[in-house]
């Protein structure tokens, strides 16, 4: 159903390596309010709970009072001051996170009308590997993919080969 209205290769991709790592079965609490690819997530069969729109950086207790198996944070961490704080509080043991990476050639994104649409963070693939880590988490899986465009222009040739986008599995140490 949703195969076609894909917005890009970024939600088909993540669906995949979601697929390949959390079974049906499993409980998912999703950060960020309820979302094009939690309905995706839920048409797919699986049980997903998002939390409520505040603030993760100052209020974690949906994310501590979760008893799901699994947690999910697609585009989430970048907007985040603290995504260490975040992470540490996640009773899971199993979590699936993408975070845009930084590119050279890309100042990092910065909405001027919206607040909460800003990024603070643009990782380095290794950046947010030494995040997770030190947050408790080791990483099974990771993968990169490109996020070309159909403009014309220098940038726009440079994202059909650079990776734009970064995926871990990890579980609890």
């Amino acid at each position: 159903m949703y195969e076609k209205t894909y917005p890009n290769k970024r939600f088909k991709l993540t669906l995949e390596f979601l697929e390949k790592h959390v079974s049906k079965s499993e409980s998912i609490l999703d950060l960020g309010i309820k979302n094009p690819f939690s309905e995706i997530m839920s048409s797919r069969g699986y049980q997903v709970e998002n939390t409520k729109g505040e603030d993760l950086d100052l209020d974690t207790s949906t994310i501590k009072h979760s008893d799901a198996d699994v947690v999910t944070a697609f585009e989430i961490f970048e907007h985040l001051i603290s995504p260490f704080t975040v992470l540490q509080s996640i009773k899971a043991n199993k979590l699936i996170a993408s975070v845009p990476l930084r590119l050279w050639f890309s100042k990092a994104y910065k909405c001027e009308t919206d607040l909460w649409d800003r990024h603070y963070h643009e990782f380095e693939d290794w950046q947010f590997d030494w995040l997770l880590e030190k947050a408790g988490w080791k990483i099974i899986e990771r993968k990169k993919w490109t996020h070309p465009t159909k403009q014309i222009g220098i940038r726009p040739i440079l994202r059909w080969f650079t990776p734009r986008y970064y995926i871990a599995y990890a579980e609890r140490v």
